[in-house]
């Protein structure tokens, strides 16, 4: 079987104090567009729009087909949102998408992303694939969907946060996955904070 290397090069804001890895990206057949999590099945950018606005859609092109690139990367370098994956070689052990047949042939430099990196200190892995290579890269001990381990890596201390996974393959709503990201996207200042939080008061969930 054939390797395939990753073809994107990574979003590395300079400001980010977040740094958010996948697994890797699925075939350019399934893409919406070139950028991270491209397939318009995954729910990544239904996330994170409904965490910035309050609408799911928020970051779909008109007519609901594809992803707006350019109004993704702008909030991202906007918010300071660094994106890559965690492997940078894999073999497709089957024909598509699944994490569960993809076999890491080179994990991500992580040390060479950090480098880029000044302001980062949490990294989120966006599922169990990208958690378990992650945490082969750092000996981080791997924390409970939704939780973080707190660990050292090249003398940064960091927290790894473990999502839930954006793929519809993973059978949970858009709004019950976005919970579980809003902590840390508050946080590292990628959504806001809303009004009731700022003012240290806890919002009232329904």
């Amino acid at each position: 079987m054939n390797s395939e290397r990753h073809p994107l090069e990574p979003f590395l804001p300079a400001h980010a104090q977040l740094l958010m890895l996948g697994s890797f990206p699925p075939k350019r057949i399934r893409w919406s567009m070139d950028f991270f999590y491209p397939n318009l099945q995954n729910d990544m950018w239904r996330i994170v729009g409904y965490l910035a606005s309050g609408d799911r859609n928020h970051f779909l092109a008109p007519g609901g087909k594809a992803f707006d690139r350019e109004r993704i990367i702008a909030f991202c370098r906007e918010r300071g949102l660094a994106l890559y994956d965690t492997a940078e070689e894999v073999i497709r052990l089957k024909d598509n998408a699944s994490d569960n047949f993809l076999q890491v042939v080179r994990q991500v430099d992580l040390a060479a992303l950090l480098a880029r990196l000044p302001a980062c200190r949490a990294i989120v892995t966006t599922g169990q694939k990208a958690t378990e290579t992650l945490c082969a890269v750092t000996g981080c001990a791997q924390p409970p969907v939704g939780g973080f381990a707190e660990f050292v890596f090249e003398g940064r201390a960091l927290r790894l946060y473990r999502m839930p996974s954006s793929s519809r393959a993973y059978p949970r709503s858009v709004e019950w996955k976005a919970e579980y990201y809003r902590a840390v996207f508050e946080a590292c200042g990628i959504v806001d904070r809303p009004a009731a939080a700022a003012e240290g008061k806890s919002p009232q969930h329904g």
